[in-house]
C-alpha cells in the first residue's frame, strides 16, 4: 500500500506553505495580515476574562493577575486546510476612560482599528519559538504525534513602547515558514 507508514521529508526541501509576517494597512484603513490570508473562525470565539499570568503580564508590563479580556478562536482558512489557534488578551487597564470600560473590544484585527481610533499609532513586534503542542491544540490543529507547533505571540505597542495587547498564534509546524521582510 502506498501513503501509509512513516516518512522522512528531505532537509533540503521546500515547505509547502510560506507566511509572510506582520500587519499591514489596508485601502480602507483597516488592518489584515501581511499574508493575506482570510482566516475565518471555525466556532464562534470564547470571550472571557482572565487574570495576566506572570509571563504574559511581564510582556505587556502590566502587574500579573490585572484582569483582562481574552478571546481565543479557532480559524481556518483554504477550505479548512489551514488551521491556527488565535488568542487575544487586552488588559483592562488599556481600555480605562474608554466606552470598552463597558462592552468588551472586538477581535484582532477589526481590534487594531479600534486602537487606532483611540488615538495610538500601532506598531508590533512578534516572539516565534516551537514546542511540541497540548494534546487539546493537537486535537485542535488536527496535528500527527510528534508533530511540533509554532508559538507566535505578537504584542501591539504604542509609538512609545507602550504594550496595548498580546495575540498568541499556534500553528502546525511540519510543513511550514514564515518570511519577514526588513
Amino acid at each position: 500500500m502506498t501513503g501509509r507508514g512513516t516518512f522522512a521529508r528531505s532537509p533540503h526541501s521546500r515547505p509547502s506553505l510560506t507566511r509572510p509576517r506582520g500587519v499591514r494597512r489596508t485601502p480602507d484603513g483597516g488592518y489584515a495580515e501581511a499574508d493575506g490570508i482570510r482566516w475565518a473562525n471555525a466556532e464562534p470565539p470564547v470571550a472571557t476574562r482572565t487574570d495576566a499570568p506572570l509571563a504574559l503580564a511581564d510582556l505587556l508590563r502590566i502587574p500579573p493577575g490585572e484582569p483582562m479580556f481574552t478571546y481565543d478562536a479557532l480559524q481556518t482558512a483554504d477550505n479548512g486546510r489551514l488551521r491556527q489557534l488565535h488568542r487575544t488578551y487586552v488588559p483592562f487597564s488599556v481600555l480605562v476612560d474608554t466606552k470598552y470600560e463597558e462592552e468588551a473590544p472586538p477581535q484582532a484585527p477589526e481590534l487594531y482599528g479600534t486602537l487606532a481610533d483611540l488615538g495610538h499609532e500601532l506598531h508590533f513586534t512578534e516572539y516565534i519559538r516551537t514546542r511540541m503542542p497540548l494534546p487539546d491544540q493537537a486535537q485542535a490543529l488536527r496535528l500527527p504525534e510528534g508533530v511540533p507547533l509554532l508559538h507566535i505571540i505578537r504584542v501591539t505597542l504604542t509609538a512609545a513602547e507602550k504594550p496595548l495587547t498580546l495575540e498568541e498564534f499556534h500553528l502546525p509546524g511540519d510543513d511550514l515558514e514564515l518570511s519577514f521582510r526588513l
